[in-house]
Protein backbone atom coordinates (compact mmCIF):
# COMPACT_ATOMS: atom_id res chain seq x y z
CA UNK A 1 0.00 0.00 0.00
CA UNK A 2 1.58 3.64 -0.88
CA UNK A 3 1.46 6.12 2.01
CA UNK A 4 2.35 9.61 1.45
CA UNK A 5 5.60 11.04 3.38
CA UNK A 6 5.32 13.57 6.12
CA UNK A 7 6.82 16.83 4.83
CA UNK A 8 9.46 17.52 7.58
CA UNK A 9 13.06 16.08 7.54
CA UNK A 10 15.30 17.55 9.53
CA UNK A 11 18.85 16.46 10.41
CA UNK A 12 20.75 14.56 13.63
CA UNK A 13 24.00 15.91 15.66
CA UNK A 14 25.74 14.14 19.16
CA UNK A 15 28.46 16.48 19.73
CA UNK A 16 30.32 15.12 22.98
CA UNK A 17 33.44 15.37 24.95
CA UNK A 18 36.28 13.54 26.30
CA UNK A 19 38.99 15.74 24.75
CA UNK A 20 42.06 14.07 26.85
CA UNK A 21 42.64 11.79 24.38
CA UNK A 22 43.28 11.77 21.26
CA UNK A 23 41.44 8.99 20.30
CA UNK A 24 38.75 9.84 22.67
CA UNK A 25 38.71 13.26 20.63
CA UNK A 26 37.70 11.19 17.49
CA UNK A 27 35.24 9.65 19.41
CA UNK A 28 33.82 13.29 20.55
CA UNK A 29 34.06 14.32 17.07
CA UNK A 30 32.09 11.12 16.08
CA UNK A 31 29.36 11.69 18.51
CA UNK A 32 28.87 15.39 17.21
CA UNK A 33 27.88 13.49 13.56
CA UNK A 34 25.36 10.97 15.47
CA UNK A 35 23.63 13.62 17.29
CA UNK A 36 23.43 15.37 13.82
CA UNK A 37 22.14 11.89 12.41
CA UNK A 38 19.27 12.02 15.46
CA UNK A 39 17.76 15.12 14.28
CA UNK A 40 17.52 13.96 11.30
CA UNK A 41 15.92 10.92 11.99
CA UNK A 42 13.83 12.57 14.77
CA UNK A 43 11.93 14.86 12.27
CA UNK A 44 12.00 11.19 9.91
CA UNK A 45 10.12 9.67 12.49
CA UNK A 46 7.14 11.77 11.17
CA UNK A 47 7.52 10.38 8.03
CA UNK A 48 8.00 6.69 8.65
CA UNK A 49 4.26 7.57 10.70
CA UNK A 50 3.03 8.61 7.36
CA UNK A 51 4.05 5.31 5.61
CA UNK A 52 2.77 2.85 7.97
CA UNK A 53 0.01 5.10 10.05
CA UNK A 54 -0.30 3.00 13.60
CA UNK A 55 -3.78 4.20 13.60
CA UNK A 56 -4.95 2.40 10.39
CA UNK A 57 -6.37 -1.13 10.76
CA UNK A 58 -5.87 -3.33 7.65
CA UNK A 59 -5.67 -7.31 7.77
CA UNK A 60 -1.89 -6.56 5.90
CA UNK A 61 0.25 -3.99 4.65
CA UNK A 62 3.78 -2.99 3.14
CA UNK A 63 5.81 -0.65 1.94
CA UNK A 64 8.91 0.64 2.58
CA UNK A 65 11.22 4.21 1.09
CA UNK A 66 14.22 4.83 -0.28
CA UNK A 67 16.76 7.76 0.95
CA UNK A 68 19.66 9.05 -0.32
CA UNK A 69 21.46 12.32 1.39
CA UNK A 70 24.72 14.48 1.31
CA UNK A 71 26.38 16.25 3.97
CA UNK A 72 28.70 18.70 3.99
CA UNK A 73 30.14 20.31 7.62
CA UNK A 74 32.55 21.78 9.71
CA UNK A 75 32.63 20.21 13.30
CA UNK A 76 35.66 22.39 14.60
CA UNK A 77 38.03 19.34 13.83
CA UNK A 78 38.34 19.55 10.34
CA UNK A 79 37.01 22.63 7.83
CA UNK A 80 35.26 20.02 5.36
CA UNK A 81 33.87 16.87 5.53
CA UNK A 82 31.64 15.35 2.78
CA UNK A 83 29.32 12.17 3.40
CA UNK A 84 26.87 10.21 1.30
CA UNK A 85 24.50 7.99 3.44
CA UNK A 86 22.08 6.57 1.38
CA UNK A 87 19.23 3.86 3.23
CA UNK A 88 16.42 1.57 3.09
CA UNK A 89 13.75 0.75 4.68
CA UNK A 90 11.14 -2.32 4.71
CA UNK A 91 8.23 -2.85 6.51
CA UNK A 92 4.83 -4.76 6.90
CA UNK A 93 1.97 -4.79 9.72
CA UNK A 94 -0.35 -7.52 10.25
CA UNK A 95 -3.84 -6.97 12.05
CA UNK A 96 -6.33 -9.66 13.09
CA UNK A 97 -9.29 -10.63 15.51
CA UNK A 98 -11.11 -7.28 15.02
CA UNK A 99 -7.73 -5.11 16.09
CA UNK A 100 -7.13 -7.34 19.33
CA UNK A 101 -3.57 -8.11 18.14
CA UNK A 102 -1.09 -6.08 15.70
CA UNK A 103 2.40 -7.40 14.50
CA UNK A 104 4.86 -4.16 13.30
CA UNK A 105 8.12 -4.97 12.07
CA UNK A 106 10.77 -2.90 10.32
CA UNK A 107 13.80 -3.33 8.65
CA UNK A 108 16.42 -0.65 8.13
CA UNK A 109 19.69 -0.78 6.10
CA UNK A 110 21.70 2.35 5.93
CA UNK A 111 25.52 3.11 4.53
CA UNK A 112 27.79 6.04 5.31
CA UNK A 113 30.77 7.16 2.53
CA UNK A 114 32.56 9.48 3.57
CA UNK A 115 34.95 11.20 1.28
CA UNK A 116 38.78 10.06 1.26
CA UNK A 117 40.66 11.87 4.13
CA UNK A 118 37.45 13.13 6.11
CA UNK A 119 36.57 10.12 8.51
CA UNK A 120 36.08 10.28 11.65
CA UNK A 121 36.66 6.75 12.04
CA UNK A 122 36.19 4.54 9.48
CA UNK A 123 35.63 5.93 5.59
CA UNK A 124 32.70 3.66 4.41
CA UNK A 125 30.62 1.79 7.45
CA UNK A 126 27.04 0.12 6.63
CA UNK A 127 24.76 -0.18 9.28
CA UNK A 128 21.97 -3.01 9.41
CA UNK A 129 20.00 -4.82 7.66
CA UNK A 130 18.67 -4.43 11.49
CA UNK A 131 15.05 -4.83 12.62
CA UNK A 132 14.98 -1.16 14.09
CA UNK A 133 11.36 -1.39 14.78
CA UNK A 134 9.78 -5.45 15.82
CA UNK A 135 6.95 -5.27 18.35
CA UNK A 136 3.45 -7.01 19.50
CA UNK A 137 0.98 -5.55 20.84
CA UNK A 138 -2.39 -7.40 22.11
CA UNK A 139 -5.71 -4.91 23.33
CA UNK A 140 -6.49 -7.44 26.23
CA UNK A 141 -9.85 -6.26 26.43
CA UNK A 142 -10.85 -6.53 22.93
CA UNK A 143 -8.87 -10.48 22.77
CA UNK A 144 -11.19 -11.44 25.72
CA UNK A 145 -14.36 -9.84 24.41
CA UNK A 146 -14.50 -8.16 27.57
CA UNK A 147 -14.51 -4.54 26.37
CA UNK A 148 -15.80 -2.54 23.25
CA UNK A 149 -13.51 0.88 22.45
CA UNK A 150 -15.85 3.27 24.40
CA UNK A 151 -15.55 1.40 27.67
CA UNK A 152 -13.99 3.61 30.23
CA UNK A 153 -11.39 0.85 31.00
CA UNK A 154 -8.85 -0.25 28.67
CA UNK A 155 -5.96 -2.76 28.87
CA UNK A 156 -3.16 -3.16 26.07
CA UNK A 157 0.37 -4.38 25.90
CA UNK A 158 2.93 -3.93 23.36
CA UNK A 159 6.08 -6.21 23.29
CA UNK A 160 9.44 -5.88 21.13
CA UNK A 161 11.21 -3.15 19.90
CA UNK A 162 9.44 0.03 19.83
CA UNK A 163 10.24 4.17 20.64
CA UNK A 164 9.44 4.92 24.41
CA UNK A 165 8.57 8.75 25.52
CA UNK A 166 7.83 9.93 28.41
CA UNK A 167 6.51 13.30 29.13
CA UNK A 168 7.47 15.64 25.84
CA UNK A 169 10.41 13.56 25.74
CA UNK A 170 12.92 15.93 27.15
CA UNK A 171 13.97 13.16 29.79
CA UNK A 172 13.13 10.25 27.83
CA UNK A 173 12.76 9.11 24.04
CA UNK A 174 14.20 6.11 22.70
CA UNK A 175 14.19 2.79 21.05
CA UNK A 176 13.74 0.42 23.51
CA UNK A 177 13.60 -3.48 23.26
CA UNK A 178 11.05 -3.41 25.98
CA UNK A 179 7.06 -4.03 27.44
CA UNK A 180 5.02 -1.12 27.63
CA UNK A 181 1.20 -1.75 29.21
CA UNK A 182 -0.85 1.19 29.12
CA UNK A 183 -4.38 1.33 31.03
CA UNK A 184 -6.97 3.52 30.74
CA UNK A 185 -9.79 4.42 33.37
CA UNK A 186 -12.12 6.86 32.57
CA UNK A 187 -9.92 10.01 31.78
CA UNK A 188 -6.77 8.75 33.36
CA UNK A 189 -3.49 6.93 31.38
CA UNK A 190 -1.06 4.79 33.09
CA UNK A 191 2.02 3.83 31.35
CA UNK A 192 4.35 0.95 33.07
CA UNK A 193 7.92 0.59 31.24
CA UNK A 194 10.01 -2.63 31.54
CA UNK A 195 12.97 -2.13 28.90
CA UNK A 196 16.48 -2.06 28.22
CA UNK A 197 18.74 -0.51 25.40
CA UNK A 198 20.37 -2.77 22.60
CA UNK A 199 23.91 -2.92 21.50
CA UNK A 200 24.19 -0.95 18.44
CA UNK A 201 22.83 2.55 20.56
CA UNK A 202 25.44 4.81 20.98
CA UNK A 203 26.67 5.08 24.71
CA UNK A 204 25.56 8.75 26.91
CA UNK A 205 29.01 8.03 28.34
CA UNK A 206 31.44 8.43 25.37
CA UNK A 207 34.33 7.14 26.94
CA UNK A 208 36.46 4.79 25.30
CA UNK A 209 35.86 1.93 26.48
CA UNK A 210 32.14 2.23 27.06
CA UNK A 211 31.26 4.61 24.26
CA UNK A 212 30.59 2.12 21.17
CA UNK A 213 27.47 0.34 22.66
CA UNK A 214 25.11 0.41 25.29
CA UNK A 215 23.26 -1.65 28.17
CA UNK A 216 20.99 -0.23 29.81
CA UNK A 217 17.86 -1.34 32.23
CA UNK A 218 15.09 0.89 32.29
CA UNK A 219 11.81 0.92 34.30
CA UNK A 220 9.34 3.75 35.04
CA UNK A 221 5.60 4.75 35.46
CA UNK A 222 3.21 8.09 33.72
CA UNK A 223 0.26 9.36 34.80
CA UNK A 224 -1.47 11.48 32.79
CA UNK A 225 -4.87 12.76 33.15
CA UNK A 226 -7.02 13.39 29.46
CA UNK A 227 -10.04 14.97 30.92
CA UNK A 228 -9.87 18.23 29.92
CA UNK A 229 -9.81 19.36 26.12
CA UNK A 230 -7.47 21.53 25.58
CA UNK A 231 -4.66 20.31 28.37
CA UNK A 232 -3.28 17.27 29.10
CA UNK A 233 -1.39 17.05 32.48
CA UNK A 234 1.33 14.38 33.43
CA UNK A 235 3.60 12.92 35.54
CA UNK A 236 6.32 10.19 35.25
CA UNK A 237 9.53 8.65 37.09
CA UNK A 238 11.77 6.36 35.71
CA UNK A 239 14.71 4.47 36.81
CA UNK A 240 18.30 3.63 34.86
CA UNK A 241 20.19 0.77 35.61
CA UNK A 242 23.66 0.78 33.88
CA UNK A 243 24.75 -2.30 33.31
CA UNK A 244 27.58 -1.64 30.25
CA UNK A 245 30.49 -3.36 30.16
CA UNK A 246 33.75 -1.92 29.54
CA UNK A 247 35.98 -2.99 26.01
CA UNK A 248 38.66 -3.58 27.03
CA UNK A 249 38.44 -3.67 31.22
CA UNK A 250 40.19 -0.11 32.95
CA UNK A 251 41.89 -0.95 36.23
CA UNK A 252 41.36 1.95 37.26
CA UNK A 253 38.34 4.16 36.12
CA UNK A 254 34.93 3.07 36.14
CA UNK A 255 31.77 4.33 34.58
CA UNK A 256 28.58 3.04 35.89
CA UNK A 257 25.93 5.95 35.86
CA UNK A 258 22.69 4.65 37.77
CA UNK A 259 20.05 7.27 37.92
CA UNK A 260 16.16 8.07 38.64
CA UNK A 261 14.19 10.73 37.14
CA UNK A 262 11.07 12.31 38.17
CA UNK A 263 9.28 14.24 35.82
CA UNK A 264 6.01 16.55 35.40
CA UNK A 265 4.57 18.76 32.74
CA UNK A 266 1.63 19.28 30.56
CA UNK A 267 0.43 19.93 26.85
CA UNK A 268 -2.08 21.18 25.25
CA UNK A 269 -3.83 24.80 23.84
CA UNK A 270 -3.49 28.01 25.78
CA UNK A 271 -5.84 29.88 23.07
CA UNK A 272 -6.81 28.54 19.29
CA UNK A 273 -4.02 27.79 17.43
CA UNK A 274 -1.39 28.67 20.22
CA UNK A 275 -0.11 25.12 21.21
CA UNK A 276 2.15 25.09 24.25
CA UNK A 277 4.86 22.07 25.95
CA UNK A 278 5.87 22.10 28.92
CA UNK A 279 8.17 19.66 31.25
CA UNK A 280 10.28 19.70 34.03
CA UNK A 281 12.87 17.15 35.35
CA UNK A 282 14.38 16.00 38.60
CA UNK A 283 17.65 13.77 38.53
CA UNK A 284 19.22 12.05 41.19
CA UNK A 285 21.50 8.80 41.34
CA UNK A 286 25.41 7.86 41.68
CA UNK A 287 27.84 8.37 39.01
CA UNK A 288 31.63 7.99 38.39
CA UNK A 289 33.95 10.58 38.24
CA UNK A 290 37.17 11.00 36.49
CA UNK A 291 39.99 8.39 38.45
CA UNK A 292 37.04 6.93 40.17
CA UNK A 293 36.72 3.02 40.26
CA UNK A 294 36.02 2.00 44.14
CA UNK A 295 33.61 5.02 45.06
CA UNK A 296 30.68 7.15 43.22
CA UNK A 297 29.54 10.29 43.89
CA UNK A 298 25.54 11.61 44.31
CA UNK A 299 23.78 12.99 41.36
CA UNK A 300 21.41 15.77 41.72
CA UNK A 301 20.24 17.79 38.48
CA UNK A 302 17.58 18.99 37.38
CA UNK A 303 16.50 20.58 33.78
CA UNK A 304 13.15 22.45 32.29
CA UNK A 305 11.65 23.29 29.04
CA UNK A 306 8.91 25.40 27.76
CA UNK A 307 7.82 26.07 24.19
CA UNK A 308 4.47 28.28 22.11
CA UNK A 309 4.00 27.45 19.03
CA UNK A 310 1.66 29.63 16.77
CA UNK A 311 -0.30 29.53 13.34
CA UNK A 312 -1.74 31.95 11.67
CA UNK A 313 -4.61 31.70 9.83
CA UNK A 314 -3.85 33.42 6.59
CA UNK A 315 -2.68 32.66 3.12
CA UNK A 316 0.68 30.56 3.03
CA UNK A 317 0.14 28.93 6.24
CA UNK A 318 2.63 31.28 8.53
CA UNK A 319 4.10 29.72 11.79
CA UNK A 320 6.23 31.03 14.62
CA UNK A 321 7.64 29.40 17.61
CA UNK A 322 9.69 30.02 20.84
CA UNK A 323 11.38 27.45 22.86
CA UNK A 324 13.58 27.71 26.39
CA UNK A 325 15.21 24.90 27.39
CA UNK A 326 17.58 24.51 30.60
CA UNK A 327 19.91 21.52 31.85
CA UNK A 328 21.96 21.97 34.84
CA UNK A 329 25.80 21.59 35.00
CA UNK A 330 28.66 20.61 37.03
CA UNK A 331 31.59 23.35 37.14
CA UNK A 332 34.15 20.60 38.38
CA UNK A 333 33.13 18.53 35.32
CA UNK A 334 36.13 20.48 33.22
CA UNK A 335 35.86 18.29 29.52
CA UNK A 336 33.07 16.63 29.99
CA UNK A 337 29.15 17.37 31.36
CA UNK A 338 28.15 13.66 30.23
CA UNK A 339 31.69 11.00 30.09
CA UNK A 340 32.95 9.33 33.69
CA UNK A 341 36.74 9.97 31.73
CA UNK A 342 37.28 13.98 31.82
CA UNK A 343 33.96 14.44 33.73
CA UNK A 344 33.42 14.99 37.84
CA UNK A 345 36.95 15.66 39.23
CA UNK A 346 36.29 16.19 43.03
CA UNK A 347 34.13 14.49 45.73
CA UNK A 348 31.29 16.13 46.17
CA UNK A 349 27.34 15.83 44.32
CA UNK A 350 27.58 15.74 40.36
CA UNK A 351 25.04 18.41 39.39
CA UNK A 352 25.43 17.80 35.62
CA UNK A 353 21.94 16.89 33.94
CA UNK A 354 22.34 13.61 31.61
CA UNK A 355 18.92 12.71 30.44
CA UNK A 356 17.48 9.80 27.51
CA UNK A 357 15.60 12.36 25.72
CA UNK A 358 15.74 14.53 22.54
CA UNK A 359 15.59 18.18 21.88
CA UNK A 360 16.70 20.23 18.49
CA UNK A 361 19.20 22.43 19.36
CA UNK A 362 20.97 23.60 16.18
CA UNK A 363 22.15 21.48 13.38
CA UNK A 364 25.69 23.21 13.10
CA UNK A 365 26.35 23.22 16.81
CA UNK A 366 24.68 20.37 17.88
CA UNK A 367 24.50 20.73 21.98
CA UNK A 368 23.41 18.02 23.89
CA UNK A 369 21.13 19.80 26.52
CA UNK A 370 23.46 19.27 29.58
CA UNK A 371 25.36 22.67 31.15
CA UNK A 372 23.48 24.62 29.45
CA UNK A 373 20.67 27.14 28.46
CA UNK A 374 19.28 27.56 24.96
CA UNK A 375 17.02 29.90 23.47
CA UNK A 376 15.20 28.89 20.26
CA UNK A 377 12.93 31.14 17.63
CA UNK A 378 11.40 29.96 14.51
CA UNK A 379 9.15 30.49 12.01
CA UNK A 380 8.11 28.85 8.72
CA UNK A 381 4.99 29.42 6.00
CA UNK A 382 4.34 27.77 2.42
CA UNK A 383 4.65 30.66 0.30
CA UNK A 384 3.88 29.18 -3.36
CA UNK A 385 0.81 27.15 -1.47
CA UNK A 386 -1.72 28.58 -4.62
CA UNK A 387 0.01 26.57 -7.31
CA UNK A 388 -0.63 23.39 -7.48
CA UNK A 389 3.05 21.57 -7.70
CA UNK A 390 4.10 23.44 -4.63
CA UNK A 391 1.05 23.28 -2.49
CA UNK A 392 3.63 21.17 -0.36
CA UNK A 393 6.57 23.70 -0.36
CA UNK A 394 7.83 24.71 3.10
CA UNK A 395 10.84 27.30 3.73
CA UNK A 396 11.97 28.17 7.53
CA UNK A 397 14.26 29.00 9.95
CA UNK A 398 15.31 28.92 13.61
CA UNK A 399 17.76 30.80 15.36
CA UNK A 400 18.90 29.37 18.93
CA UNK A 401 21.30 31.10 21.44
CA UNK A 402 23.28 29.28 23.77
CA UNK A 403 24.74 30.09 27.18
CA UNK A 404 26.36 27.73 30.11
CA UNK A 405 24.71 27.21 33.41
CA UNK A 406 28.87 26.77 34.84
CA UNK A 407 30.95 28.90 33.12
CA UNK A 408 33.72 26.57 34.55
CA UNK A 409 31.94 23.77 33.36
CA UNK A 410 31.95 21.88 29.85
CA UNK A 411 29.71 21.63 27.13
CA UNK A 412 29.25 18.12 25.17
CA UNK A 413 31.47 20.24 22.36
CA UNK A 414 34.93 18.97 23.71
CA UNK A 415 36.30 22.02 21.43
CA UNK A 416 34.68 24.57 23.48
CA UNK A 417 37.93 24.66 25.46
CA UNK A 418 37.28 27.74 27.81
CA UNK A 419 35.83 28.48 31.09
CA UNK A 420 33.54 31.08 30.00
CA UNK A 421 29.69 31.35 29.65
CA UNK A 422 29.03 32.34 26.39
CA UNK A 423 28.59 29.70 24.01
CA UNK A 424 27.68 31.71 20.60
CA UNK A 425 24.96 31.43 18.89
CA UNK A 426 23.48 29.89 15.39
CA UNK A 427 20.62 30.37 12.78
CA UNK A 428 19.48 27.33 10.58
CA UNK A 429 17.06 27.65 7.47
CA UNK A 430 15.32 25.05 6.12
CA UNK A 431 13.10 23.55 2.86
CA UNK A 432 10.58 20.59 2.42
CA UNK A 433 8.93 19.96 -0.78
CA UNK A 434 6.57 17.15 -1.45
CA UNK A 435 7.04 17.12 -5.28
CA UNK A 436 4.84 13.94 -5.37
CA UNK A 437 2.52 11.89 -3.44
CA UNK A 438 5.53 9.56 -2.73
CA UNK A 439 8.46 11.74 -3.40
CA UNK A 440 10.06 14.63 -0.73
CA UNK A 441 13.11 16.72 -1.03
CA UNK A 442 14.47 18.62 2.20
CA UNK A 443 17.69 21.35 2.25
CA UNK A 444 19.16 22.24 5.79
CA UNK A 445 21.49 24.68 5.80
CA UNK A 446 22.66 25.60 9.85
CA UNK A 447 25.35 28.22 10.82
CA UNK A 448 27.16 28.30 14.04
CA UNK A 449 29.21 31.54 15.09
CA UNK A 450 30.77 30.28 18.46
CA UNK A 451 31.38 32.31 21.58
CA UNK A 452 34.06 33.12 24.66
CA UNK A 453 33.57 29.51 25.32
CA UNK A 454 36.15 28.97 22.28
CA UNK A 455 39.48 29.11 21.71
CA UNK A 456 38.77 29.07 17.79
CA UNK A 457 36.03 30.93 16.59
CA UNK A 458 35.70 30.29 13.03
CA UNK A 459 32.11 30.23 11.92
CA UNK A 460 31.24 26.44 11.45
CA UNK A 461 28.39 25.01 8.93
CA UNK A 462 26.25 22.66 8.23
CA UNK A 463 24.51 21.61 5.27
CA UNK A 464 22.72 18.79 3.77
CA UNK A 465 19.99 17.77 1.09
CA UNK A 466 18.65 15.08 0.24
CA UNK A 467 15.64 12.83 -1.58
CA UNK A 468 13.18 10.36 -0.24
CA UNK A 469 10.83 8.03 -2.03
CA UNK A 470 8.46 5.94 -0.85
CA UNK A 471 6.71 3.23 -2.14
Amino acid sequence: MRVGLANRIVATALTLACAAIAAGQADDAGAGFLQRQRTIDEQLRKERLDLAPVSTAMDFQWGGWFEYYLFHFDDGVQSSRKVQRPGLALWTRMTFDDGAHEIFARVRLRYTHFKAGDEIRDQRDWWGPNFDRAWYRIDVGRALRLTQPSDPYQLQARIGRQSVLFGTGYALDLPLDAVVIEGRLHDFRLLGLLGKTFSSQPNIDRSEPVNSHMHRHLFGVQLSYEGWQRHQPFVYGFWNDDKTDERPKTWNQNYGYDTFYLGLGARGELLRNLTYWTEAVYESGRSHGQGDFLRRIPVKAYAWDVGLEYLFDLPMRPRVSAEYMFASGDGDRVLSPTNAEGGHVLDCKDTSFVGFGYRETGIAAALLPSNLHVWRAGASLAPLEKYWLFKDFEIGTNWFLYHKNKSSGAVSDFTADRGAGYVGWEMDYFLNWRLASDVSWTTRWGVFFPGDAYRDRSTRHFIFTGLTWSF
